[in-house]
């Protein structure tokens, strides 16, 4: 079964949509023009269903007296060079209110039919300035109006029906709009038969070539009047379809969305999401640009510190009061305010700087151009904000519980035990030497332990168990620090990777997704 054609309202409401997504996001000059059309196609239909006619075409090519012959007065000069200042002139056929049309056209000159062919009410014929006239206003002129019409009649002359300039410039580029243009090759009474077919077969062929199969040819000549009845009844048809502004927009609507379905890629649609490893990798760069690694390496210190001073001996815990705590040091745990980590070195901001490249090319693989361009901007953006939303990241990370392991307290309370057995050696020794000097050692009888006085090994034992429980702690607090670590740099590692996904990967796939909206609107709206 046809696919039904998708109405004009329709195939504009996709354009507009394809216009919406690229405002801001693409920098091409096809999406001014674009948007254009919807400025033109709004105002058209506003306007009626008269149908305005335009004849255009090069000096000397009858085109001002094939006007006049239509129009059935003396409404354009004729002539090799017209006087004119870039204005067209205007025949309106019957009652129709064209009046607003031709203001928004910007045609003061009108001149009104109002006994003519019905079949023509409603027709609105527009002589155009010379398109290679002399003065540039009027090649100006031409060029508006070529881009507002309903429908273009194309009028070429024997001499100079082949020009490149025509076919190039105006003909070639129409080749969409075969249904709203037609070819009139005038003055074929200054030829014979055989001279006016072939004439008539090399522009066929050349329209042919130029894509303008379905636009009509009609041999004319505006003096003596041959052809005119085929171009009235023409002119007729289209007025009586009523659909000539229609079709012309429709034309239009489907140019500007072919020429906007260049910056599609082929394959619009695909996920180009990346896959783990990168996401990993791209993660992994940013934590290192960030200073996850100094932080780890800070929470490692700062548990051995801690756990050492719980530990250690108690004696000498209070030298550890003299060293800051390296997570103090950093000002971590308010995401609103800075850390005090280093500024990243060269070797870490070439790694984020590769690792972001690397996330825009994945992305941008199989887009065009300015797809890519786009988001190569979006990336610039990104890594603008960047540092500081890492900074802040890290800064409010939960790097883990900071509560002292029960071992480590009850190591802290055999220590102070210890500590107290010593120091019943040691007064228990300063009694005996008191004693000594009030020549009152025997006294009390000294206990020993293997003949070892026991005041003398409660103080020697206490504070060698003391030392040697401290070392033995040792490895045991340095593997809880690097367990402290380890979930520390988990835990930084996931809210970098959250950033990453925020603000690299989720702007990026954003971007790609518009585009994939983009090429949709597109394809509807040119199909």
């Amino acid at each position: 079964m046809r696919a039904r054609e998708l109405s004009l309202a329709d195939r504009l409401a996709a354009l507009r949509e394809a216009v919406g997504v690229a405002e801001g996001r693409l920098e091409v000059p096809e999406v001014g023009a674009a948007r254009s059309l919807l400025a033109k196609a709004g105002a058209r239909e506003a306007l009626g269903d008269a149908t305005v006619v335009a004849l255009a075409g090069a000096t000397g090519s009858g085109k001002s007296t094939l006007f006049n012959a239509l129009s059935g007065a003396e409404v354009s000069t004729p002539g090799v060079r017209r006087p004119t200042t870039g204005v067209a002139h205007a025949t309106i056929w019957g009652e129709n209110g064209a009046d607003r049309l031709l203001d928004w056209l910007e045609v003061p000159r009108r001149h009104r039919v109002t006994d003519g062919d019905p079949a023509l009410d409603g027709l609105v014929l527009l002589d155009l300035p010379d398109h290679d006239s002399v003065r540039l206003e009027n090649r100006l002129e031409v060029d508006r109006l070529v881009q507002l019409v309903d429908v273009l009649v194309w009028v070429l002359d024997p001499q100079k029906y082949a020009d490149d300039a025509v076919h190039t410039r105006y003909l070639a580029p129409l080749a969409g709009h075969s249904g709203v243009l037609l070819v009139v090759l005038n003055q074929v009474d200054r030829l014979d038969e055989a001279a006016a077919v072939a004439c008539l077969t090399d522009l066929r062929r050349l329209l042919d070539e130029e894509g303008l199969t379905g636009t009509p040819v009609l041999p004319t000549a505006a003096r003596t009047g041959l052809g005119l009845p085929e171009l009235r009844a023409e002119l007729a048809r289209r007025v009586g379809a009523r659909k000539a502004a229609t079709d012309r927009l429709t034309a239009d609507a489907r140019a500007a969305a072919g020429a906007l379905a260049a910056h599609c890629a082929t394959d619009a649609g695909r996920d180009r999401g990346p896959d783990r490893a990168a996401r990993e990798s791209l993660a992994g760069a940013l934590a290192d640009a960030a200073g996850v690694p100094a932080v780890v390496a800070a929470v490692e210190r700062s548990a051995r510190r801690n756990g050492n001073t719980h530990t250690g001996w108690p004696v000498v815990r209070w030298t550890s009061k003299l060293r800051a705590d390296p997570l103090d040091r950093l000002h971590l745990g308010d995401e609103r305010s800075r850390t005090s980590l280093p500024q990243a070195g060269a070797v870490q901001r070439a790694g984020m700087d590769a690792a972001l490249r690397r996330a825009r090319d994945e992305a941008g693989r199989g887009l065009p151009p300015a797809w890519r361009d786009e988001l190569r901007r979006t990336s610039e953006d990104t890594e603008e904000r960047l540092p500081d939303r890492l900074d802040r990241a890290v800064a409010g990370t939960d790097l883990g519980p900071d509560r002292t392991p029960i071992w480590q307290r009850a190591v802290g309370g055999l220590q102070w035990l210890l500590v107290l057995t010593a120091l019943v050696g040691a007064l228990w020794l300063l009694a005996l030497v008191g004693l000594g000097l009030l020549q009152l050692d025997d006294v009390l009888p000294l206990p020993r332990v293997q003949g070892i006085p026991l005041p003398t090994l409660l103080l020697v034992g206490g504070l060698l168990a003391g030392l040697l429980l401290a070392l033995l702690c040792r490895p045991l607090v340095a593997a809880g620090a690097r367990r402290r670590a380890r979930t520390a740099r988990r835990r930084l590692t996931a809210r970098v990777a959250e950033v990453a996904d925020e603000e690299v990967l989720a702007p990026l796939s954003e971007a790609r997704a518009d585009h994939d909206r983009y090429c949709a609107a597109v394809g509807r709206a040119r199909s």
